[in-house]
């Protein structure tokens, strides 16, 4: 048998811990019905799930990790020429029933207050903008990580909506059990962080995933590309459910680089 290259070691590192941690969840959660919100960005949920929906995007709310789960949106290349200008206006999210991160969860930790949904996304509005900055949107990151291959990612997909019109996009940290955490509220610092994106307008449907290490990479974007299948095993969310069913199979079992040129 052909041994895994050094490269994607830690694939396979992080799918053992995962699988363990959906296993424990899921025993501890019992078979909850799924539900979904329609929109094709939005993954299943449990009924018990903490949902919380803001203007742009749409996001779950894990009390025990103190951040978001996965947080859901579409991104149009209209969006992104919105002239809106950051505003860094950090603070809690009062709709998060059970209370979000705090400000002080971050102060002097060596983290940085990373977007899970950039506020380079958000430009359309002086709303979402501002909604791009509560806490619930953000996770410890580290500032190699968070400035640099994390923001390429970020870069890199804006370049894509510019290219595709319009992409769904679902991302957050990998919350897994076991993990360092920051701060009074104990928020949990993952070790990986997941892009899934869809291109659903005729003709070019495709999709594709990421997982990254949390740490300062100079490594090419491909080198983190894996399919949305795999990211399905790794994380236990199901990314895109209101596709019909052959579409969602065709789309997230394959992995075609070529279907997305890299700057």
């Amino acid at each position: 048998m052909k041994r895994p290259s050094k490269s994607r070691q830690w694939i396979m590192s992080v799918i053992i811990i995962s699988v363990i941690c959906v296993l424990k969840l899921s025993l501890l959660a019992g078979q909850s019905p799924a539900e979904s919100l329609q929109s094709i960005e939005i993954p299943f949920y449990s009924s018990n799930a903490q949902i919380i929906r803001h203007s742009a995007y749409v996001l779950k709310y894990s009390e025990e990790h103190e951040q978001a789960e996965w947080v859901a949106y579409k991104l149009t290349a209209g969006d992104l020429r919105g002239g809106i200008k950051r505003t860094n206006n950090f603070r809690a999210d009062s709709s998060v029933k059970t209370g979000s991160a705090s400000l002080s969860d971050y102060k002097g930790s060596g983290y940085d207050r990373g977007h899970l949904v950039p506020a380079a996304d958000m430009k359309r509005s002086r709303t979402t903008m501002s909604e791009s900055f509560y806490m619930s949107n953000m996770s410890p990151q580290r500032p190699g990580f968070n400035r640099g291959i994390w923001k390429r990612l970020e870069e890199q997909v804006r370049s894509w909506v510019y290219q595709n019109e319009e992409l769904y996009i679902v991302t957050a940290g990998i919350l897994q059990c076991g993990l360092t955490t920051i701060g009074p509220n104990r928020v949990s610092v993952p070790r990986f962080y997941y892009k899934a994106i869809l291109d659903y307008r005729e003709p070019g449907l495709k999709g594709i995933a990421f997982i990254l290490p949390n740490k300062k990479s100079n490594n090419s974007l491909k080198a983190y590309v894996v399919s949305i299948d795999l990211l399905e095993e790794i994380t236990g969310i199901d990314f895109f459910p209101a596709l019909p069913d052959n579409i969602e199979e065709n789309i997230e079992s394959s992995l075609d680089i070529s279907r997305w040129p890299f700057d």
